[in-house]
């Protein structure tokens, strides 16, 4: 992330609570490592997504040692699992870091989102049952509440469940595998487009819009949603980090020097 960071706010415990299982979820199914280091990659890598530990911001290894009791092996080990899923920046000699991922990566991510969830939604279209079309708007009705009472934490991990029950749905295992591997490195992007204005409401009704081409079967219009989704999202973040603008208070400390130093 180029300029600017997602602004500070009061931690929400359950959404934290979501991130971290959301964590556990990709670490559990890619990599075996003893309970104490996955709980760490779990609790870092939530709080990294909510926003908690800002982009840029410093991993101290020594600071995380004394908070969960242990030693700096552990933690490395930890960090260097997040930095596989996109979360954290190991560079070589220098402390950890948060990732801050530059607004090209960010295209190619949503890019490739966009065409292997189109793959999806039109593999969905084409051979969803009755009972699937239920499960899936059970997710989307959630996606509806949120919205209705402008709740942008439930209403993004509602998004997540809907997305993640589509990939269930398609049973293309291998486009799955590939759309894991680009889901913790979106989930605290999802904040920053669904914050900007009129983003809530154009997602909600895009939603709406992908489950009646569901109902009806139309494959093609089902996957120009979903990837024109991807696109507006895509777009609302280059408009944010073209603003540039940047809360003071989330800037990490060491930058924050630097600048009061020059």
């Amino acid at each position: 992330m180029d300029t600017k960071v997602i602004k500070k706010r009061p931690p929400d415990p359950r959404s934290l609570e979501r991130a971290q299982a959301l964590v556990g979820r990709i670490v559990a199914e890619r990599h075996d490592r003893p309970s104490l280091v996955s709980h760490i990659a779990c609790e870092v890598g939530g709080e990294i997504i909510e926003g908690i530990r800002p982009p840029g911001a410093d991993l101290n290894s020594v600071e995380l040692s004394k908070r969960y009791k242990t030693s700096r092996t552990p933690i490395r080990e930890a960090l260097m699992l997040l930095e596989k899923e996109g979360l954290v920046d190991v560079p070589p000699r220098k402390r950890p870091r948060v990732a801050s991922p530059k607004i090209a990566e960010i295209r190619e991510i949503y890019r490739a989102r966009s065409v292997l969830f189109g793959m999806i939604a039109s593999e969905v279209a084409r051979n969803i049952t009755a009972e699937e079309l239920d499960r899936l708007r059970q997710p989307f009705h959630e996606m509806e509440r949120a919205y209705e009472r402008d709740d942008l934490n439930a209403f993004i991990w509602a998004n997540v469940d809907f997305y993640e029950l589509n990939t269930q749905l398609a049973k293309n295992r291998t486009v799955k595998r590939m759309l894991d591997s680009l889901l913790l490195r979106t989930a605290r992007l999802r904040r920053i487009s669904l914050s900007r204005p009129g983003r809530m409401a154009r997602s909600f009704d895009d939603h709406a819009r992908l489950l009646k081409a569901y109902e009806d079967r139309d494959e093609q219009l089902a996957a120009a949603l979903i990837r024109s989704n991807h696109i507006n999202a895509l777009a609302a973040l280059e408009t944010y980090f073209a603003e540039g603008d940047i809360d003071e208070a989330s800037v990490p400390v060491r930058r924050r020097r630097r600048r009061a130093a020059g």
